[in-house]
């Protein structure tokens, strides 16, 4: 279920494959502006059925002289509604619109001072120079008719480009990113000065809007929900539960790869503590089964998803009545997992849901969270009164501790690293900053090595500590945990859980690395 765009302004971005392209989405919305990601080859057409406000061509990891290079239906040029190239786009709209691009002698990569020309409104109340941030290796060497310079920098005399007379702008930088100083600003201004946007993302209004039309699309019906304690279902299944009260009945899957105590306390807090119709599914030497002598990560996350589909499904069919299946797919999912979306971006993990039932299972689905980021489904949450607690959980990976263990998965390694993560988790819960922390956890290694206890020599695993700083997960860097932190969670997990003699610390940053290690 999406949003009815027609109810508020948007902002289109089309997708050419970078992996900043969400976070010029969070940017968007952050100024209240709603913003939709679509694939690079929509046309002109399809836009002008619902005309945006403005566009934005995002970067990307092609050079437009390759072969198959992603390209731009010219006539989206010819919408009369303002266009914004950011880096790749930059250079496929100087390219399309008569412009001249060409490979740069050196890829430039990282921050770089910039100087803004005057009069420019993109760079309105911004001072002359600031650092920005760069990732190209191809630039423009020669501007469209009745574009001007913008900015330049050292290596780049087109930094930013304008034609005020048609409202095209160009960017060699990006904006969206934190390295980049005033970014924030910068796309305001895009929004507001050049496209007229008006700040009507209202997350209130959003809800009752929700509530309105989930009711219209279940009508009499039930609605199944898998429900695994994260925030998203959380989430989907109290707005479900606001929108047809009994009429939802919740699964819960316990695949024995969760936390320490996780199920217990699921069970309490949704069926005891909110009323909820909720049923557990306990089987977890399913899919240990399903794991065993699994050890590359794809293989095991599929195996994880086919498991959880055969047992989700035996459960669904005792209800005979359910029409719909309720899911929590947010738009990070959205985009990352759908093909249909995604444009050329590289497949990084797949995402394992509820998807691919037996055809037995003919559900309508319903997912009222598909048009949101992460921290707006944690908002939309505290609207509808949910307990901190439950919203301010981190997120947690849909195979759960199956891509914490690394290697193959068994019984004994996943008990070994619930122990671990459990003490982790208590003490940098004990941290004033902790709500600031993004994901922390702990992460079995298939690496034994030796160590002393006591006059014993030993020959156990180690054990790896991932703790980040995020907004919206698209991009991370690892904490500053205080080494007394780190020192007390070493010391408790090599001396409380019998099996682990060894404890190091990621500081592994995303990009290049990933938040989770599998």
């Amino acid at each position: 279920m999406a949003t009815d765009h027609s109810k508020f302004q948007r902002i289109v971005i089309l997708d050419y494959g970078s992996q900043y392209t969400q976070l010029i989405a969070r940017r968007i919305r952050e100024q209240q502006v709603f913003s939709e990601i679509v694939r690079f080859d929509t046309t002109a057409a399809k836009l002008r059925e619902n005309l945006p406000q403005g566009i934005i061509l995002s970067g990307g990891p092609n050079s437009v002289f390759e072969e198959g290079a992603p390209g731009i239906d010219p006539e989206i040029f010819s919408l009369g509604v303002p266009v914004l190239g950011i880096c790749y786009g930059m250079q496929l709209m100087s390219q399309t619109l008569g412009g001249k691009v060409e490979p740069g002698e050196s890829r430039e990569y990282g921050k770089t001072e910039m100087e803004t020309v005057p009069d420019n409104e993109l760079f309105a109340g911004l001072p002359e120079r600031f650092v920005v941030w760069m990732s190209h290796g191809d630039r423009v060497s020669r501007i469209p008719d009745g574009f001007r310079t913008s900015a330049t920098s050292a290596n780049c005399p087109y930094a930013a480009i304008r034609d005020e007379a048609r409202r095209f702008y160009a960017f060699q930088f990006h904006p969206e990113v934190v390295h980049t100083q005033h970014g924030t600003q910068i796309i305001g201004n895009f929004l507001f000065k050049v496209c007229g946007c008006k700040a009507d993302w209202k997350l209130s209004t959003w809800i009752d809007d929700t509530v309105e039309r989930l009711r219209e699309q279940v009508g009499g019906e039930e609605v199944v929900l898998g429900l695994s304690g994260g925030v998203d279902s959380s989430v989907v299944a109290v707005l479900l539960h606001r929108a047809i009260g009994p009429s939802l009945h919740c699964i819960f899957v316990d695949n024995g790869l969760l936390r320490a105590n996780e199920a217990e306390q699921v069970e309490d807090m949704f069926k005891a503590k909110l009323g909820l119709d909720l049923h557990v599914a306990r089987a977890a030497q399913r899919f240990y089964s399903a794991l065993k002598g699994l050890e590359d990560p794809e293989a095991k996350r599929k195996a994880i998803g086919r498991e959880f589909i055969n047992v989700f499904a035996e459960e669904a069919r005792k209800f005979r009545n359910c029409k719909f299946l309720g899911q929590g797919t947010i738009y990070p999912d959205v985009i990352e997992s759908s093909h249909a979306l995604k444009g050329p971006s590289q497949t990084i993990k797949s995402h394992h849901n509820v998807g691919g039932l037996p055809p037995d299972l003919k559900f309508e689905l319903v997912e009222p969270l598909r048009d949101l980021f992460k921290d707006e489904v944690r908002a939309v949450g505290r609207v509808l009164g949910m307990d901190p607690e439950l919203l301010e959980r981190q997120p947690f990976p849909g195979p759960g501790l199956g891509v914490r263990v690394l290697g193959e998965v068994t019984e004994e390694k996943v008990k070994l690293l619930q122990q671990a993560d459990l003490r982790v988790q208590q003490e940098v819960r004990k941290l004033p900053n902790y709500k600031s922390l993004w994901q922390t956890f702990a992460v079995l290694l298939p690496v034994r090595s030796v160590g002393v206890m006591g006059d014993q020599r030993t020959y156990e695993y180690t054990c790896a500590v991932r703790s980040v700083d995020s907004v919206d997960a698209m991009t991370a860097d690892w904490s500053r945990i205080p080494y007394d932190t780190l020192a007390t969670i070493s010391s408790r997990i090599i001396n409380e859980v019998r099996g682990i003699n060894r404890v190091v610390y990621d500081i592994s940053s995303k990009p290049p690395a990933t938040i989770e290690w599998e």
